[in-house]
């Protein structure tokens, strides 16, 4: 699982803004800024900002990604795995 953040470009993209004016809005680094644009993890208290100067919750600006193969939803633990 990985922390994806491509709300937020497209909510930028909607807002006719790009990652300059983000930083500019924010005062975040452009290494912060970086990090999002590789799906890296960043401090909450960049992501609060972010939300603050674009008026939105976490929700809108990021997701959750499972970039690992699902697990079988019919397998279930039996008393002999236990």
């Amino acid at each position: 699982m990985r922390i994806s953040y491509k709300k937020l470009w497209k909510m930028l993209i909607d807002k006719d803004m790009n990652r300059k004016d983000l930083r500019r809005m924010t005062g975040i680094s452009s290494t912060a800024i970086a990090k999002m644009g590789k799906c890296e993890n960043v401090n909450t208290d960049i992501l609060l900002r972010i939300c603050v100067a674009l008026k939105c919750d976490i929700v809108d600006i990021m997701e959750i990604e499972n970039d690992a193969p699902d697990i079988n939803p019919e397998k279930s633990i039996t008393d002999s795995d236990a």
